[in-house]
């Protein structure tokens, strides 16, 4: 039996070997999924809907096919699906087939309300593992305290502003918005990517391999430090000292370990919140100043990647916010700019997840260039994060603005 002890600290990628292997059953591992649900959901509050019916007879029919031969690279996985997606959304449907099984919907912030940085659910608001007294972010809230709380390895999130990556920072898992235009947008305007929460490198890249309907078979390119760019703040936003002096810290890190090497790089982008409303507009027709906007910020990205490999900035300008919303703060202005370029976007924690022992960062030449951030703290926790984002390969996006992380961003 399969205790929850055991289960928590396991990655997606070890789970779906050790089914494979026949070391462990699908069923066990949901049995330990559901038992750690039971367990800590009752104060983190991450799902809305636990599914154990479907999710033992989903358990079920992995084993049956492992036993007839079948090779399935998330083979048991435990999964926890946003609630604002539902099982048919696309990338619902290709983790499924890869072997995946759900286990219930995560919690999203009510619909109708103004700000989207938390999550709601019929019991009260989804807490942060790491603090209870904070909000784990949004929209993807549930998602990622399920993930943080150890309850699944692999949730689903969506990023339409910064709502997979935000909450990524806060509860200090990853996050990630792909490249705009690699998978189905969940909107018109083609900014809303999907993208996973997970606690491991690993697993976050396993994820994408299921998405995309393949494995990576291109050839190793050989590594060497990439080149960065550090912003605290991209030329606008209103960064507190203490955030930008976390991520700071924790690029330095990086550098001293010979991962990158930072270059002495200005960045001076124009803020994006009236492109990011205009784009999400019912309006096709924008006006010459946002059409400006977008196009100055993609030549200052564009001129900047002729340079570097990597933007660092800061994940969020501000640490959580309590459960009573953010006040005037803007939750998104580190993050909405990338979602209008449609530059990949990568939050990585500062340092390990209190349930993973410490490690080393890892690295590698990226196949084309791309751009980091670094996030806030947890009180007096201290979380801090930084992301990256990659050279986009289509510009298909739309951004959106308001005080304090408001208006929808899913």
């Amino acid at each position: 039996m399969l205790t929850i002890t055991d289960y928590t600290p396991l990655s997606a990628v070890r789970i779906a070997a050790a089914v494979q292997a026949g070391e462990l059953s699908a069923l066990e591992v949901v049995d330990a999924a559901l038992a750690c649900v039971e367990e800590r959901d009752v104060t983190v509050r991450a799902f809305r809907e636990i599914w154990p019916g479907q999710a033992r007879e989903r358990a079920a029919e992995i084993d049956a096919r492992v036993r007839q031969g079948d090779q399935l690279p998330l083979a048991g996985v435990p999964l926890g699906i946003k609630a604002t997606e539902g099982l048919n959304a696309f990338q619902s449907e290709r983790l499924i087939a890869a072997g995946c099984v759900p286990i219930g919907t995560t919690s999203v912030p009510h619909r109708g309300s103004g700000w989207q940085t938390y999550g709601h659910t019929d019991r009260g608001p989804t807490t942060n593992p790491l603090n209870p007294a904070r909000s784990p972010g949004g929209s993807s809230a549930g998602s990622a305290a399920a993930v943080a709380a150890g309850m699944v390895p692999l949730a689903t999130g969506s990023d339409g502003a910064g709502s997979a990556r935000i909450p990524a920072a806060w509860c200090a898992i990853l996050g990630l918005k792909p490249t705009n235009g690699a998978f189905p947008a969940r909107d018109r305007a083609g900014l809303n990517t999907p993208g996973p929460l997970a606690r491991h490198a690993h697993d976050a890249a396993a994820y994408l391999h299921a998405l995309a309907g393949h494995q990576d078979t291109a050839p190793p390119v050989p590594w060497s430090p990439c080149t960065v760019a550090w912003s605290p703040t991209l030329g606008f936003a209103d960064t507190t000292p203490e955030i930008a002096t976390t991520a700071r810290a924790a690029l330095e890190r990086l550098t001293d370990a010979g991962l990158l090497m930072l270059t002495d790089t200005t960045v001076l982008l124009n803020d994006p919140a009236p492109a990011w409303s205009s784009l999400r507009s019912t309006q096709h027709d924008h006006h010459s100043d946002i059409t400006e906007l977008i196009s100055g910020n993609d030549r200052h990205l564009q001129e900047l990647f002729d340079q570097v490999d990597i933007l660092a900035t800061p994940t969020t300008p501000h640490p959580p916010h309590g459960h009573d919303g953010p006040g005037r703060r803007m939750s998104v202005a580190l993050t909405w700019a990338f979602n209008i370029s449609g530059h990949p976007r990568h939050h990585h924690p500062r340092r390990s997840h209190p349930q993973r022992r410490t490690r080393r960062p890892s690295a590698h030449h990226p196949p084309r260039r791309r751009t980091a951030t670094a996030p806030p703290r947890h009180g007096s926790e201290g979380r801090g994060q930084y992301r990256t984002a990659g050279r986009r390969q289509r510009l298909t996006g739309s951004p959106h603005g308001g005080a304090g992380g408001r208006k929808s961003f899913d």
